[in-house]
């Protein structure tokens, strides 16, 4: 009976692992409810395999900015507040592959392939400006392997993550997350090699990214990083804190035109 009953939890373990793998993206990725027609979107860039597609807010300033948001962020939703608080940077919201207007399926290389190609255009459109780079929890990790590829000389990161796979740990402990999991997106390896000025802004109550894997993203860091902390904000109700938007004010707007 020992052995039978060993075999049956080994059993279901496996079976575990194996949903767990073969659903990873479904539980990483949540672009349903944030599907718009094409028509309502301002701007499209053509990639392989897909077309992505977003909005402009400020067009014709010099300086710009590229948001990329969480994993289940309507990026368009902070139009008007982008508009209000950074009104010396045109900014650039690209939905995901699979997102918003954007065709495809997202995963982690095709992710930081479009967001680099994103950037570029972006750089293109402002030839004498700068373009600075957001990203909120999973375009933590976005935001971070361009800021780790090209110049950029102020980098926002909002909760953000040492690594997906040490954020999956935490919240699978008992399964090894780390091997099952094919989207890791380490960003306190490509940290270290972002050059310019960096701004963290961390909710004090984060249940998805828990606070040790924050701290750890910042050791890697060997540069100066502003940390603006929301003791009582959590995850997802970060921006509603009336310091949320004010704090991406002060360090990007500053020398704007």
């Amino acid at each position: 009976m020992l052995l039978w009953s060993t075999a049956i939890a080994a059993a279901c373990y496996l079976a575990a692992c194996a949903l767990l793998y073969s659903q990873q993206r479904r539980l990483i990725y949540y672009p349903q409810l944030t599907r718009v027609e094409p028509a309502q979107t301002d701007i499209a860039l053509a990639r392989p395999g897909a077309t992505l597609r977003g909005w402009v807010v400020n067009p014709g300033r010099r300086d710009a900015v590229v948001y990329f948001g969480g994993n289940a962020e309507s990026v368009q939703a902070n139009r008007d507040d982008l508009a209000r608080w950074l009104p010396g940077h045109t900014a650039y919201l690209f939905a995901y592959r699979g997102y918003g207007a954007s065709d495809g399926l997202p995963s982690e290389a095709a992710l930081l392939a479009d967001a680099l190609a994103q950037f570029d255009d972006v750089a293109r459109r402002h030839p004498g400006g700068q373009v600075s780079v957001v990203g909120r929890s999973l375009g933590s990790g976005v935001a971070t392997h361009v800021a780790a590829e090209r110049t950029v000389p102020r980098l926002v990161l909002v909760t953000p993550f040492d690594s997906l796979a040490a954020v999956a740990q935490s919240h699978y402990p008992v399964f090894p997350a780390r091997w099952l999991l094919r989207d890791h997106n380490d960003s306190s390896q490509r940290l270290p090699r972002h050059r310019g000025e960096l701004l963290v802004l961390r909710a004090g109550r984060d249940v998805v990214v828990p606070p040790a894997n924050t701290d750890r993203l910042l050791k890697a860091f060997k540069g100066r990083a502003l940390i603006v902390d929301f003791p009582h904000a959590g995850h997802d109700d970060l921006s509603l804190d009336p310091h949320y938007w004010p704090a991406f004010s002060d360090f990007l707007e500053t020398g704007a035109d």
